[in-house]
C-alpha cells in the first residue's frame, strides 16, 4: 500500500511540477547557477585567487557598457582590481559549498537526534528537546562571534582565512540542527504507532533497523522540503557572517564578503562592486526558496489522505 502511495506522490510531483511555471523557472535558474558555480574554473575568465591576474591599477573599473569600461572586464572590477564576474562566480561557489556542507552536517545531527528522541520517547526525548530549546535560544551570530574571536586569537587572522570554510560549516551546521530534530521527531511520533512498525517489532527487528530501515524512509518528504529551505538559510547565514567580517576573508571572497568589501564604495560611484553580488545572492536565494515552497505544497501529507 505504501509503495502505491509513494508512486502516486512521485507521479503527482512530476505532474504538478510540469504545470507550475514558477517552479520550472526557479529550477532552470538554480541549475544554471549551480552549474556555473561547479564549473567556475571553466566559466570564469580569470582566477581571482591567482595574484598574477590581479592588478591594483585595474581597481574600480566600471562595467563594459558604462563610460570608462574595459572590454576585458564585463562587469567591471572590484577594489582589489579583480574581474568582478569571475570573483562572483568563485564567490557563489564558496557560498554554495558552505551552504550545502552546513545542511549536510545539521541534517545528520538533527535526523539522528530526531529519530532517537521520537522512537524511544521518555526522559531521552525530554533531554534532547530541552537541548534543542537551549540551542535555539542562542543566535548563530552570537555563537559565530564567540568562536571566531577564540579561533582568530588562537591561530591568527591570516591562518583563520585558510580554515574559514570548515569553520563556517561547523558553526552554521551546529547552530541549526534543531529544525531537523523537531521535524523528524514529529514524523516518527506519527509513524511508530502504525502497524508496519508493530509488525517489525514482533518479527524481532532491533530498534536501529526499525528506525533507519522502516521509519526513516517515511520521513523523507518533510526532510526534503526542510533541506531545500535550510540550504537557502545556510547561504544567507554565511552571507550575513561574511558581511559582518566573521566569515570568508577578502582574499577568498564569498558573495557575502564581496558585498561587504564593496559597501564602502557604493556612494563613491563604484556601486557595481556591491550591487552585482547582491543581485546574484538574491536570485540564488529566491530560486531555492521558490522551489522549497513548491515542494512544501506538493508534498503536504494532507493531499494524500484517503
Amino acid at each position: 500500500m505504501s509503495r502505491h502511495i509513494d508512486n502516486f506522490k512521485q507521479s503527482y510531483l512530476w505532474y504538478a511540477f510540469k504545470r507550475d511555471k514558477v517552479a520550472i523557472a526557479s529550477m532552470i535558474v538554480l541549475c544554471i547557477l549551480v552549474f556555473t558555480a561547479v564549473f567556475a574554473p571553466l566559466i570564469a575568465t580569470y582566477n581571482p585567487y591567482d595574484p598574477i591576474n590581479t592588478d591594483v591599477m585595474n581597481s574600480e573599473i566600471p562595467p563594459l557598457w558604462m563610460e570608462g569600461g574595459d572590454s576585458a572586464f564585463l562587469m567591471g572590477t572590484d577594489a582589489q582590481g579583480r574581474d568582478l564576474f569571475s570573483t562572483m562566480v568563485y564567490g557563489m561557489r564558496i557560498s554554495l559549498l558552505i551552504g550545502v556542507g552546513a545542511v549536510v552536517l545539521q541534517s545528520v545531527i538533527g535526523i539522528t537526534i530526531g529519530l532517537i528522541s521520537g522512537y524511544f520517547g521518555g526522559k531521552l526525548d525530554s533531554f534532547f528537546m530541552r537541548m534543542a530549546d537551549v540551542q535555539l535560544s542562542f543566535s548563530y551570530l552570537m555563537v559565530a562571534i564567540f568562536f571566531t574571536a577564540i579561533l582568530q586569537a588562537a591561530v591568527g587572522v591570516g591562518r583563520f582565512g585558510e580554515i574559514a570554510i570548515p569553520f563556517l560549516i561547523l558553526v552554521i551546521g551546529f547552530s541549526q540542527w534543531p529544525q531537523y530534530a523537531r521535524t523528524v521527531r514529529a514524523s516518527v511520533l506519527a509513524e511508530k504507532k502504525k502497524e508496519y512498525v508493530e509488525a517489525a517489532r514482533v518479527t524481532g527487528f532491533g530498534a536501529g533497523r526499525i528506525m533507519w530501515g522502516h521509519i526513516f524512509p517515511n520521513t523523507l518528504s518533510p526532510i526534503l522540503v526542510l533541506s531545500t529551505i535550510q540550504v537557502a538559510n545556510a547561504v544567507m547565514s554565511e552571507a550575513a557572517l561574511s558581511f559582518l567580517g566573521l566569515g570568508m576573508p577578502i582574499s577568498r571572497p564569498s558573495l557575502g564578503s564581496l558585498i561587504n568589501s564593496g559597501f564602502e564604495y557604493i556612494f563613491s560611484g563604484a556601486w557595481w562592486i556591491t550591487i552585482f553580488p547582491g543581485v546574484l545572492l538574491v536570485v540564488l536565494i529566491l530560486s531555492i526558496n521558490l522551489l522549497g515552497d513548491f515542494l512544501r505544497d506538493v508534498l503536504n501529507p494532507k493531499l494524500y489522505k484517503g
